[in-house]
């Protein structure tokens, strides 16, 4: 029976072995159908910055050593974060004392080195977290959940451009201080949007618009003879139905509207963060109170934005360090941040490191207690109590310094990229791109950013001065807008095609025109422009063009005869005070087609109708075209209330030939019109064929006129220099000293010694023609045995001796034409210097007076 008992156990063994290896096999086979049809992406290898590698042998003392009171600052630190462990040991531990760059301990406040730099636009808030957010790249943490264990030093963060939310933080705190604001450092936690600097949720900043108040508008009283309004004879009933219905339907198209909304917003929702209130983060807090803040406020380094101090991205606080002080948070944050009170001196609510902190607790008695104490005792009694602080030492880190050519250049190698939601920002550098584009904003349709539907840039240095360019994808309308100073006065462009004739629509800076333009639109069939400030007191004038009979390239119209054909010009004009209403021209219509003119004037005061005119012309009443013979039915006029008689026809016929003049000259006005749009558009292609850019004069790097002169002026002053050392030199002197004291001189010896003189410097010049002749002849035979070499080893060379032996002879070749260049110059110069010299030493006055009766 037990043999069979384990015989049976052996076999159901075997079996529910059996049994669950065919289940395991089975399970795998479908993981694996399942995993092949996973469809991997590989990522983009991403090379992380070795911190280690850093040059750190140039770096000043402060960043290896600690001083004597740096040293007990640490042990201070210690001792406070030992007490603060035993009292609160639930709590993290404190991020107090990191290693630098250089792996020596630091406190957290002496990094902050507060700093004030030329520049406007870091002078305040916004400017310095700008620049900060650009000029360094981001990098995440080494843990989420815990701060790093090193903290590097500004000026080393500015060198590299690159660092954590610490670096950020540090970097931009000491900014701020130094432009005067109340900052400090937060070590705390925050979303994981946050801390991984994900703007892809966010609206782009450049899209938000300003919210606009709308103001009613005020109820006019009813006047108290007004005409009683008609009497409404609709049926309430109907309309009531007809508003249910509306409202139905309303309904429905609200409640699709919302669904769709819901999908949308369900579907770009983020997945749930499982490190939800534990991923660490710095940012920088700023206090109210200084440089007129009226309230306190969170920036976030990574964006440079800022953030109410209640703003749900911000989960929590451990503690807040400037460079004077270290505070702990002691308040709950179990609401995140939005309960906490920012009294710093409140040592409750925030526990203090050090008691010379700039946010002191004063403790004032009671009144009860100040009365029965006099004022000595009192002053005594605060004296007794006032605690003896130990103050912050100075920063270790070096003063920052940002030069103007980083400054100006801000990203890294120029160029950043920020993606938005349904946008991407992209910026670089002024000057970096050849066009000038310094932004360049793109919306999407679509989050996955595949569809583009509109693109802005912005343009800055540019010839000329386009400042920005909008391209709709959509509609496929381009608009340029330019700064003050285009050569017509151009100050935006909106159009299609640069093809002449098409729509378009330019904006003109009227002040720097004389015709006073401010708005031109054209179409294929008319034409509008508006105007301001003109002496005439016309605004608006309007022409209808016809086809042309035969099809002549727009680009050759040069001529009235191959203009378009005008149908009717329309021209508006202002009021003129000067003039009487009924002789004040309000609107004037030339009908070409029609050969009819309509006049319409200036309504008078307390009339409603204007007066109006409207005149014939009769071209075959005269073949030669000298005398036009009016009669009465060439002019039908309306006079509004008058009771004058109508005008003579004398005064009618000089009015018609007044303006047949002015039909010719709106016709050459409008041709001319014509002629500019084209100039336009040929300077606007010829622009951006060139996109020139412009270089101001206090930029010596790039001014290339302005480095030519200056490297004259140092040329020249360089060779005044060698002249003033030349003509100080005594070619006497050691002749002089042969002599020994020499009181009178004869003849005799002043000629021998402008002899000797003479002889000494042609040797000299012999000497050293013949040590370059040497080095040149030198250099030959080299160059010559290594060709020698060459030929005999030229089948056994590798690639690597031909490119060695290639490199020799460039640069052997490079010496002996220098050499060649130098014993030729010093040929051509040689006797010169000594045709200088010999008359020199006939002028020196020691040898003068002796040798003016041999030269």
């Amino acid at each position: 029976m037990e043999s069979s008992d384990e015989e049976y156990e052996s076999l159901g063994e075997e079996e529910e072995e059996e049994l669950s290896s065919s289940i395991l096999s089975d399970e795998v086979q479908d993981l694996e159908k399942q995993l092949s049809q996973i469809q991997v992406h590989i990522p983009e290898v991403v090379y992380e910055f070795d911190w280690k590698s850093i040059d750190t042998s140039n770096l000043p003392e402060s960043y290896r050593t600690n001083s004597a009171k740096e040293q007990l600052l640490l042990k201070v630190a210690d001792n406070f974060h030992h007490q603060y462990a035993h009292l609160c040991p639930d709590r993290e531990p404190l991020f107090l004392h990191p290693v630098n760059e250089c792996g020596v301990e630091k406190f957290v406040s002496t990094t902050v080195r507060p700093t004030l730099l030329p520049y406007l636009e870091l002078y305040n808030w916004d400017g310095c977290a700008r620049f900060v957010s650009d000029y360094l790249t981001m990098e995440p943490l080494p843990s989420p959940i815990a701060p790093p264990s090193y903290l590097y030093s500004p000026t080393t963060i500015l060198r590299y451009q690159r660092g954590n939310c610490f670096d950020f933080s540090v970097l931009l705190c000491s900014l701020l201080i130094g432009a005067g604001y109340d900052a400090y450092c937060v070590n705390g936690y925050a979303t994981r949007e946050i801390c991984m600097m994900d703007e892809s949720k966010e609206v782009c900043p450049l899209l938000q618009k300003p919210e606009q108040v709308t103001e009613e508008a005020a109820k006019e009283k009813p006047k108290k003879y007004a005409i009683r309004p008609l009497r409404d004879l609709t049926s309430k009933y109907e309309q009531q139905e007809a508003a249910k219905l509306q409202a139905k339907v309303q309904e429905v198209e609200d409640k699709k509207k919302k669904e769709e909304q819901e999908k949308i917003a369900e579907a770009q929702k983020p997945k749930p963060d499982t490190l939800y209130g534990l991923r660490v983060h710095a940012w920088v807090l700023v206090l109210s109170g200084k440089r007129e803040v009226p309230e306190s406020f969170f920036i976030d380094p990574f964006t440079g934005k800022s953030y109410s101090t209640a703003d749900d991205h911000f989960l929590g606080i451990e503690s807040v360090w400037n460079h004077r002080n270290y505070w702990i948070n002691m308040q709950d944050c179990w609401n995140a941040c939005r309960d906490l009170q920012f009294d710093l001196g409140d040592p409750v609510n925030w526990e203090f490191m050090l008691l010379g902190a700039d946010k002191p607790l004063l403790s004032v008695p009671d009144v009860e207690e100040e009365e029965e104490m006099g004022d000595d005792e009192v002053e005594v009694l605060l004296k007794e109590e006032e605690p003896k602080g130990f103050d912050m030492p100075a920063s270790w880190v070096e003063q920052i310094q940002i030069s103007p050519k980083e400054f100006e250049t801000r990203c890294p190698q120029g160029k950043k990229v920020i993606q938005y939601k349904n946008a991407k920002l992209e910026k670089w550098a002024p000057y970096l791109n050849g066009n000038g584009l310094v932004s360049r904003l793109t919306l999407y349709e679509d989050p996955d950013c595949t569809k583009v539907l509109e693109v802005k840039e912005w343009y800055k240095n540019r010839e000329d001065v386009m400042e920005t360019r909008e391209l709709n994808k959509q509609t496929d309308v381009t608009t340029e807008c330019f700064l003050p100073g285009h050569a017509h006065g151009l100050k935006a462009h909106i159009y299609k095609t640069m093809e002449p004739e098409t729509d378009r629509t330019m904006e003109f800076y009227s002040e720097t025109r004389v015709d006073g333009l401010e708005k031109r639109i054209e179409t294929p069939t008319d034409m509008t422009e508006y105007f301001v400030g003109r002496s005439d007191f016309l605004y608006y004038r309007h022409t209808e063009f016809g086809q042309r009979v035969k099809k002549v390239a727009a680009i050759l119209v040069n001529t009235e005869t191959n203009a378009r054909p005008i149908f009717k010009i329309t021209e508006r004009f202002h009021r003129n005070p000067n003039k009487l209403a009924d002789e004040d021209v309000a609107e004037r219509i030339f009908s070409i087609a029609e050969e009819k003119i309509y006049l319409t004037y200036h309504r008078k005061k307390n009339y409603i109708t204007p007066s109006k005119r409207e005149f014939n012309k009769r071209s075959d009443v005269d073949n030669k075209g000298n005398k036009i013979v009016m009669t009465p039915d060439m002019c039908t006029s309306y006079q509004a209330g008058s009771t004058e008689k109508e005008k003579k026809l004398f005064h009618l016929y000089e009015m018609l030939m007044n303006l047949i003049e002015d039909e010719k000259c709106s016709r050459h006005q409008v041709w001319e019109s014509e002629i500019e749009i084209l100039d336009i558009l040929r300077n606007r292609e010829d622009e951006e064929a060139a996109s020139k850019l412009t270089v101001s004069i206090y930029d010596t790097e790039r001014n290339e006129k302005s480095k030519e002169q200056r490297e004259a002026m140092e040329r020249q002053l360089q060779e005044e220099r060698q002249r003033q050392v030349e003509q100080e030199l005594d070619y006497l002197a050691p002749f002089l000293i042969q002599l020994g004291g020499v009181d009178k001189m004869t003849k005799w010896l002043a000629l021998r010694l402008k002899e000797d003189c003479l002889t000494d410097f042609k040797h000299r010049l012999v000497d050293k023609a013949n040590l370059i002749q040497a080095r040149f002849e030198k250099e030959t035979q080299e160059l010559q045995k290594k060709q020698q070499w060459y030929q005999q080893n030229q089948l056994n060379m590798t690639l690597e001796d031909e490119d060695a032996y290639l490199n020799y002879c460039s640069d052997a070749m490079f010496r002996i034409r220098i050499l060649e260049m130098r014993l030729s110059k010093h040929k051509e110069k040689a006797p010169l210097k000594y045709m200088a010299l010999e008359e020199k030493l006939c002028k020196d006055p020691r040898l003068a007076e002796y040798l003016k009766f041999y030269f």
